[in-house]
């Protein structure tokens, strides 16, 4: 009889890998926090300390949302719930050119670095720190990070509404030399945002150059994800070539309503770059994105919602044309009124989210924003609404498919070591679920609210989250980069 800290009963596992699988149902042994044997159901020869029946739910590997705001978030608020309610067991954090370290500021935090929390929460001035800091926490989620650009920017320059000098380039890369000497995963860009759309295509070159000796790799929210989405790509596929390493283009859509259809044209220009190097994209299951309020977008074509302002905090959770009927100003004047401040934009069509889904080289990611009163539901509802709406209610693409494009995928493109597959030897980040339940629950209206469906969450073999509740231990770990093999983002 061989003794294990946990057997899970009667599951039928989808590995990660996409490979379709039968109703077969299998027993799961998990032991030191590793998966220690996966047998056919029945095997008497094993007992667990604890043990579970999933009386024919399906166990994939913990869901990893490769991008995420939660920087902060996983040492303030570490029991994680938003993530861990949905069957998430690792995020990434740094996205967009924003991260948490290294961070060194003279005063309130620049624009959209705001996402991620107030100034006094920004207390990692060496990536270094940083790692240190999600050690003492614990979080209940494992935890990977890349650097941000803006971040860098914001440490070594004066002002931020111009490129940097070569000696401003040369500290930032040492700053980004020294994570990477600490496990992050690479370097994150958002150029679309005010602090950073003066960096030239030059700079952000020059400043990846590090990257592909660390086997690390280049993220970006794009310059544009408007009419110029195509040049914004090239400018992305060329600071990839540059500096030797894979793409990944964050939150892929094509937004605006002039924009709309384009998902065809832009997925091919996503095929032709795979022909020359490694690239893929994420995204998430909405319609809606969110971000700071930007009056450059503001308009009549969709609504806009307003999940925080500083100056009116009342506000979080209205649309801004009712905001602006009942101040009796113009949608622009309104938006000024209340900046600074956070929103949700209807800016995407469905068929081209549904599109963007699934294509091969997408992986899934919630960009949710934990900071905000009134959050986007991505925060709370992304995983299960790819399972639950996108795959089983439209048919978009199979459980197998759904699962590989959050776990394996995922694990493969990051370079996280051994994560992402329900394989023996493998950390064991697991997810117990129903397929014919599992469903989001977060909405626009009411974004806090947990998934249906997800029964259980083991973290590092810990049972974290059970029957709606979490649980008291939690077992996150910070992930370094896993250098011997580098990331790959090919689609596949």
């Amino acid at each position: 009889m061989q003794a294990f800290s946990t057997v899970v009963r009667r599951v039928r596992v989808i590995d990660g890998t996409g490979a379709e699988t039968d109703d077969t149902c299998c027993d799961v042994a998990v032991h030191d926090g590793r998966i220690a044997g996966i047998s056919r159901a029945g095997d008497n020869r094993w007992r667990g300390a604890e043990e579970f029946d999933g009386a024919g739910q399906a166990l994939a590997p913990g869901f990893i949302d490769v991008h995420t705001h939660d920087d902060l978030h996983v040492i303030r608020a570490p029991e994680m719930l938003p993530k861990l309610s949905q069957g998430v067991t690792t995020v990434i954090v740094g996205n967009c050119g924003i991260s948490a370290a290294p961070v060194s500021l003279s005063g309130a935090p620049p624009d959209p670095m705001t996402l991620l929390g107030p100034a006094d929460a920004f207390a990692y001035p060496s990536f270094a720190a940083y790692v240190d800091a999600i050690a003492s926490a614990q979080p209940a989620v494992n935890v990977a990070a890349l650097v941000g650009h803006t971040a860098l920017r914001q440490n070594h320059m004066d002002r931020l509404d111009r490129a940097a000098t070569a000696a401003e380039i040369d500290a930032m890369r040492r700053q980004l030399r020294e994570a990477l000497e600490h496990g992050a995963l690479g370097l994150s860009t958002g150029l679309a945002y005010g602090n950073a759309i003066a960096a030239t295509t030059e700079e952000v070159m020059e400043l990846a150059e590090p990257l592909a000796a660390a086997g690390a790799l280049y993220t970006t929210h794009l310059r544009t994800e408007f009419e110029g989405i195509l040049g914004a790509m090239d400018e992305a596929c060329r600071i990839g070539r540059h500096a030797r390493v894979p793409v990944v283009i964050s939150h892929l859509k094509c937004a605006g309503a002039g924009n709309w259809g384009r998902a065809g044209e832009v997925l091919h220009a996503l095929e032709a770059a795979q022909q020359c190097q490694a690239i893929g994209c994420d995204a998430y299951p909405y319609i809606a994105s969110s971000s700071t309020l930007d009056l450059g977008q503001v308009t009549h074509e969709f609504d806009i919602d307003i999940t925080a302002s500083v100056p009116h905090p009342e506000m979080a959770g209205r649309t801004l044309k009712e905001i602006a009927r009942e101040w009796d100003l113009s949608l622009l004047d309104a938006a000024r009124r209340l900046q600074p401040a956070n929103a949700v934009y209807h800016n995407m069509s469905d068929a081209d989210v549904a599109r963007i889904l699934a294509h091969p080289a997408t992986s899934i990611g919630s960009d949710g924003l934990p900071h905000d009163a009134h959050p986007h539901p991505r925060l709370w509802g992304a995983f299960p609404r790819v399972l639950g709406y996108y795959s089983r209610e439209r048919g978009l693409f199979s459980l197998a498919t759904a699962v590989r494009k959050m776990t394996g995928q995922s694990a493969e493109r990051f370079g996280l070591a051994e994560r992402g597959l329900v394989r023996e030897g493998y950390w064991a980040d697991l997810v117990l679920f129903d397929p014919a339940t599992v469903r989001d629950t977060a909405t626009f209206a009411d974004p806090r609210q947990h998934a249906a469906g997800i029964s259980a969450v083991w973290v590092n073999g810990v049972l974290s989250y059970h029957q709606g509740r979490a649980q008291p231990h939690r077992a996150g770990r910070y992930l370094p980069r896993h250098a011997s093999t580098p990331p790959r983002t090919a689609a596949a």
